[in-house]
């Protein structure tokens, strides 16, 4: 490219429920959560990322923060691609008179319809990509964790992202079985937030349900290494007086036991349709766990004793997709089959 390479970008972008990160150079150089806080008067977007994280649930009626993403697709058109433009700012650290052709290496959930697909490629070229390639967040997953995806023997993958969750098994460059559900990292806060409401009364914020997931979410209710209880402060929901509760890792996995089970049951239903000879590939190397669901405490160790089947933790369980998506990027001609 020489010369004329400042007229060129390359990024990778794991987009998101959760978080979005962009990859340029080998390098993140945005980690942001995928939310955005529009003025509703003037349509404009007012902050994005942490600033607008910091906004939500505290705004009044003249701002408005919507994450466009649900459940690994893109809800709102309009706010996905304001947030993709100005995270794609963000990221750009040397400010050009140009306005650089943009390549784009985008992961999306394996399950993803046509339509769903459609509008994750024109939210990103009304954004300014000029070329736009897709990869199923397994592969990616796959390739972030450092497995050789073109070698003939079977992987399996799971990826608990924070709208869906991905299981996929990988052999020779393809995805022979896979299987998305919408049960992920979301699921597990809206179940924290339902727990409170009914059993302890008491009226929580998703970002409240958030940090009490950090800090004693658990998948088992007997841990080795057990954390301190959470103190959660919140109005009464019928005197709507102020309250403090102590919660526990115990209480957390009781009440995240119903949607782990649907995580276990669909990775069974995965091993069920995985052809014999793969089976056994996956039987003697294990289960790759990645995304931020990997870090609920005990959840490898849970789904370990359901399948009889090893599962690590990826290094870095948060970044493998991005890290995935960043490889692509670099070797698009290599892995050309792996892009759509």
């Amino acid at each position: 490219m020489g010369l004329l390479s400042f007229l060129n970008r390359e990024i990778a972008i794991d987009l998101g429920t959760a978080n979005t990160i962009i990859i340029q150079n080998d390098k993140i150089v945005v980690d942001e959560p995928s939310i955005i806080a529009i003025d509703r008067n003037t349509k404009k977007p007012i902050a994005v990322g942490h600033k607008a994280q910091q906004m939500h649930g505290k705004t009044h009626e003249d701002i408005k923060t919507i994450r466009p993403l649900r459940d690994g697709v893109i809800a709102d058109f309009q706010a996905a691609e304001m947030m993709i433009r100005a995270l794609i700012k963000m990221a750009d650290t040397k400010s050009s008179i140009f306005n650089p052709s943009i390549k784009m290496v985008i992961c999306i959930p394996s399950g993803s319809t046509e339509v769903e697909i459609r509008a994750v490629r024109d939210s990103a070229e009304h954004a300014g990509a000029r070329e736009v390639y897709m990869i199923y967040e397994p592969m990616a997953a796959a390739l972030g964790i450092g497995i050789d995806v073109e070698a003939p023997e079977g992987n399996m993958v799971v990826d608990i992202g924070g709208g869906t969750t991905e299981i996929g098994v990988i052999s020779l460059g393809g995805i022979v079985v896979n299987r998305s559900i919408r049960i992920a990292g979301d699921d597990f806060t809206e179940d924290i937030q339902e727990y409170m409401r009914h059993q302890h009364n008491i009226k929580i914020g998703e970002r409240t349900a958030e940090a009490i997931k950090i800090a004693v979410g658990s998948a088992l209710p007997e841990l080795d290494n057990p954390p301190a209880d959470y103190l959660v402060r919140g109005p009464h929901q019928m005197t709507a007086l102020p309250v403090e509760i102590p919660v526990s890792y115990q209480e957390i996995s009781h009440c995240l036991d119903k949607s782990i089970n649907k995580i276990e049951a669909a990775i069974l239903s995965v091993l069920e349709q995985t052809p014999p000879e793969l089976y056994a590939d996956i039987y003697n190397k294990g289960i790759y766990l990645a995304g931020g669901g990997a870090l609920l405490r005990g959840l490898d160790k849970r789904l370990s004793e359901k399948t009889n089947i090893p599962v690590h933790i990826s290094e870095d369980p948060l970044r493998a997709v991005a890290r995935g998506t960043g490889i692509a990027l670099k070797n698009v001609n290599r892995f050309q089959f792996l892009l759509r």
